[in-house]
């Protein structure tokens, strides 16, 4: 097992297959969402798809060394405390784990030059707290995945 995220999800032959496992957890957890508030989040999803063709595999391919530097700390504690099982380790502190993972898109939405991007964000945003921490034990689950390859 890698020591490090950078080492499991940042390396070179590795990045393009993370990039499509990312790219399809966020379709799988979008996809999952139900009632008023999912259809907010499946409309909002769309829109940003329609704007950019493409859009979810480059935002994941740009957004990944900076996620892995976030998600870094959790997953060091985790290989310290002998996790075996990182999805519900990132749930177990899922509050500051989706509070690193959003502090990256946030930054992100505010230096961006689209307007139309920065919109769509800021209708999503309200919601985005709840939506990552119900992403993080699939989240967790793809990362042991890349790290039982490495």
């Amino acid at each position: 097992m890698a020591d490090t995220l950078k080492e499991i999800l940042l390396d070179s032959s590795r990045r393009p297959n993370v990039v499509t496992d990312l790219g399809e957890l966020v379709d799988a957890e979008v996809s999952d969402k139900g009632g008023v508030s999912g259809a907010v989040v499946k409309t909002g999803f769309a829109a940003v798809k329609k704007i950019k063709p493409g859009i979810i595999p480059s935002a994941v391919d740009s957004l990944l060394d900076d996620f892995a530097g976030a998600l870094e700390p959790f997953y060091g504690d985790y290989r310290a405390q002998g996790g075996n099982d990182f999805g519900a380790y990132l749930t177990s502190r899922s509050d500051e784990a989706s509070d690193a993972l959003l502090g990256v898109t946030d930054s992100r939405a505010e230096r961006s030059s689209r307007d139309s991007i920065k919109k769509v964000y800021s209708k999503l945003r309200p919601n985005g707290k709840k939506n990552v921490e119900e992403a993080l034990p699939r989240l967790g689950q793809l990362i042991d995945k890349h790290a039982a390859a490495v």
